[in-house]
């Protein structure tokens, strides 16, 4: 009974398990990162951000499917880097073996500074 009262309580709460969201909430993260992509674009990030570092262009999927976590937690962090510059505050690009902590760190900072 606790099970069935912790789930409901869950669901009062609108925290919603897979199976309550229907059938395309598994396909959502795509969705999302296509829209990501198309944000970027409108920013002109592959003549911005990756030709500076000689990166390729992200895929559709690029962020919604886990394929090699150290590569794309530093293109998420090279595009951080790049628009929070953008934004009009100075940052430092981090590199490629600085501290993830450190550098995540470094990033919400700058982000609540906003």
């Amino acid at each position: 009974e606790e099970g069935a009262a912790g789930r409901r309580g869950e669901r009062e709460r609108g925290e919603e398990g897979p199976a309550e969201r229907g059938p395309g909430a598994a396909f959502h993260m795509f969705v999302v990162m296509e829209d990501l992509l198309d944000k970027l674009k409108l920013l002109s990030y592959e003549e911005e951000a990756l030709r500076r570092h000689n990166m390729r262009p992200l895929s559709r999927h690029y962020f919604a499917l886990p394929t090699n976590p150290g590569e794309q937690f530093f293109m998420f962090c090279t595009l951080a880097a790049w628009l929070i510059s953008k934004a009009g505050h100075p940052f430092e690009q981090p590199q490629e073996y600085d501290d993830p902590n450190a550098v995540i760190s470094n990033v919400l900072s700058e982000l609540r500074s906003f």
